[in-house]
């Protein structure tokens, strides 16, 4: 058999294979748009990932800031194909989620997301299909439920998708699943599945990274938002890196936090960390309540409204969300106030004022 029809069988050299010039050390769930009949609105698309793209070179696709769990495989499909086409030219990273509320969802989405990228790519070789595709791996988490499973549910509904030998990576994530998994799990999953690549925490208690039990070469990413540089491994935090929602809006502020941090400015990168707490503090504020939607795609998509239409935001339709209602103009209004009070909201925003918010 071809080295390129089969996946490296051990951390280190898969992560070598995946990412010859290294791990990108931010990510980000992208945003999706979607136009006054429900579909995605492309060119506005891919203004907001080339809004990104000089400062974040990996994303996740589609994550729960990207509607991930509201879309229907087709969808989810879709949403991955677009952001293909916008980064492969590009030497761009994508993770691929796979996130859904049972194991048997999972598992039928990732025969989806498979067979497409060895369709797309013109090979049955799911290695050089991947990348061709520049997929480095299949992001899942714990099933959704309304009672939490015990650790050893998660790993039974989990182990499955791990054996089938993919690169794989993990994401905590309560908030939506209402799962939360030990350090002990997470530990025990990494030894047994030396194609578990990569762990993603956005719970904001930080427990499992902070642990001290996890193999070496897991690459760890933080998700949670807010009071950034101190988790980085640079000032002795337990990341290598981050994988944020504020990247949609910030990717930017958060690149030069991490460039402070590797010239070893530490002082500079809390400063601008504090700086960029206080607005995503205010934009999650602004949100709490909406009907539709979750917090971190609401947030953000307020945050990135302003950012790309800069002066004109409050003028410009508002943001279309899954469910079909728009971002209220008064969240709107004050997620942009906070940008203008601390220095962040542009003139002119990356849109440049010339396309509509909802089409």
């Amino acid at each position: 058999m071809d080295e390129m029809d089969r996946f490296p069988a051990n951390r280190a050299a898969l992560l070598k294979a995946l990412f010859p010039q290294g791990v990108p050390q931010l990510w980000s769930p992208s945003l999706f748009f979607y136009d006054s009949q429900g579909g995605f609105d492309r060119a506005r698309q891919e203004a907001h990932l080339a809004f990104m793209a000089p400062h974040v070179t990996g994303f996740l696709i589609p994550g729960s800031t990207g509607d991930a769990w509201e879309m229907s495989d087709d969808e989810a499909v879709a949403a991955l194909d677009l952001a293909i086409d916008f980064t492969q030219p590009r030497g761009l990273h994508l993770l691929a989620g796979v996130l859904r509320p049972d194991a048997a969802a999972m598992e039928h989405l990732l025969e989806r997301v498979v067979r497409h990228l060895c369709t797309r790519a013109g090979t049955a070789s799911i290695p050089r299909a991947f990348a061709a595709c520049g997929v480095r791996g299949i992001t899942v988490a714990p099933p959704t439920t309304t009672a939490p499973l015990p650790q050893e549910g998660i790993a039974e509904a989990l182990s499955p998708l791990f054996a089938r030998g993919l690169p794989m990576a993990l994401y905590q994530l309560p908030q939506v699943t209402g799962n939360r998994m030990t350090p002990e799990l997470v530990a025990e999953l990494a030894a047994r599945f030396p194609n578990f690549i990569l762990f993603k925490d956005s719970s904001g208690t930080d427990e499992v990274a902070s642990s001290g039990q996890l193999p070496p070469g897991l690459v760890l990413l933080r998700g949670a938002e807010g009071d950034y540089a101190r988790w980085h491994a640079a000032l002795g935090g337990p990341y290598d890196g981050f994988l944020l929602s504020t990247a949609n809006a910030f990717p930017g502020e958060l690149a030069g936090i991490l460039g402070a941090l590797r010239e070893g400015r530490g002082d500079a990168a809390q400063s601008r960390s504090a700086l960029l707490s206080a607005v995503v503090s205010d934009a999650f504020a602004a949100v709490q309540g909406l009907p539709d939607g979750n917090a971190f795609t609401n947030a953000n998509k307020a945050l990135s409204h302003a950012m790309a239409f800069g002066a004109e935001a409050g003028t410009t339709p508002p943001p279309r969300l899954h469910a079909g209602s728009t971002l209220p103009g008064e969240v709107i209004g004050q997620v942009a106030a906070s940008l203008q009070r601390h220095g962040l909201l542009p003139g002119r925003g990356y849109c440049g004022g010339t396309m509509s918010a909802s089409r």
